[in-house]
């Protein structure tokens, strides 16, 4: 179970603190699938890279099964059970696939186990396990590589951050495909930042983020309906010019 208490995140730009992330709080059960979604520029990706260790937190405390982790570094997040994917996956020249699903798994893997990680994600393991991570892969491709690499290990929670960014229609119902089944086996919580209604409609709860604070959060039906309300209404304002 994954617990955010008051998290607050901050840059300074021109001399000035400029606060991206404010008083945000919520929880994601064993299991659970939580959709953050909300408008370009709410804080989305940065709460995902908060929780992972790629920025710091200035306030709040974040917790693991209990375990206090605001302050441990990436790898050892890692290590504790949370496994990132990146809204544009890193590439690694000279770096074969196999090789990255051995960092990943933490242990050098058998062929026949790579092989089936990457069949489960859609990708021909005999014409993509010897081939570097480079430019030459498709934005498809990268994705359903670093799906694979967070299957290459068991963790806690898996995040996902726009995992529909840069990739054909195809490729991204394979990812609905697998995260349907992650969720099925209730093995794993899910935290996925996402704009994609497929996705959103997967989801057990949908925390919205606006303007760095947590707008709504609550189950799927709930705020799906509230959403879709927020919708008409700002659209009807548009139409008599007025201001919302």
């Amino acid at each position: 179970m994954l617990t955010v208490e008051h998290l607050s995140y901050e840059v300074i730009e021109e001399g000035r603190k400029q606060r991206i992330l404010d008083d945000i709080s919520f929880t994601v059960e064993d299991g659970e699938m939580l959709v953050v979604t909300g408008p370009n520029g709410g804080g989305k990706s940065t709460i995902a890279k908060v929780l992972m260790g790629i920025n710091p937190a200035v306030e709040g405390k974040i917790f693991l099964d209990g375990q206090d982790i605001t302050n441990l570094p990436v790898h050892e997040r890692a290590r504790a059970g949370i496994g990132f994917a990146f809204q544009q996956p890193p590439r690694f020249k000279g770096m074969t696939v196999q090789r990255l699903l051995d960092l990943a798994a933490g242990v050098e893997l058998p062929e026949r186990i790579c092989c089936r990680l990457l069949s489960s994600v859609g990708l021909c393991a005999k014409e993509y396990i010897h081939r570097e991570i480079d430019a030459t892969l498709s934005g498809g491709e990268m994705k359903r590589i670093e799906i694979a690499t967070v299957l290459a290990k068991k963790h806690k929670l898996c995040i996902f951050d726009e995992p529909e960014a840069g990739i054909d229609l195809w490729s991204f119902s394979m990812l609905v495909k697998q995260f349907g089944q992650i969720h099925k086996s209730k093995k794993e919580s899910l935290l996925l930042i996402s704009h994609q209604e497929r996705i959103i409609r997967m989801a057990d709860r949908i925390m919205v983020i606006r303007d760095g604070k947590v707008e709504k959060l609550g189950q799927k039906e709930e705020v799906l309906n509230n959403l879709a309300l927020d919708s008409f209404q700002r659209q009807n304002c548009i139409e008599e010019g007025g201001v919302m």
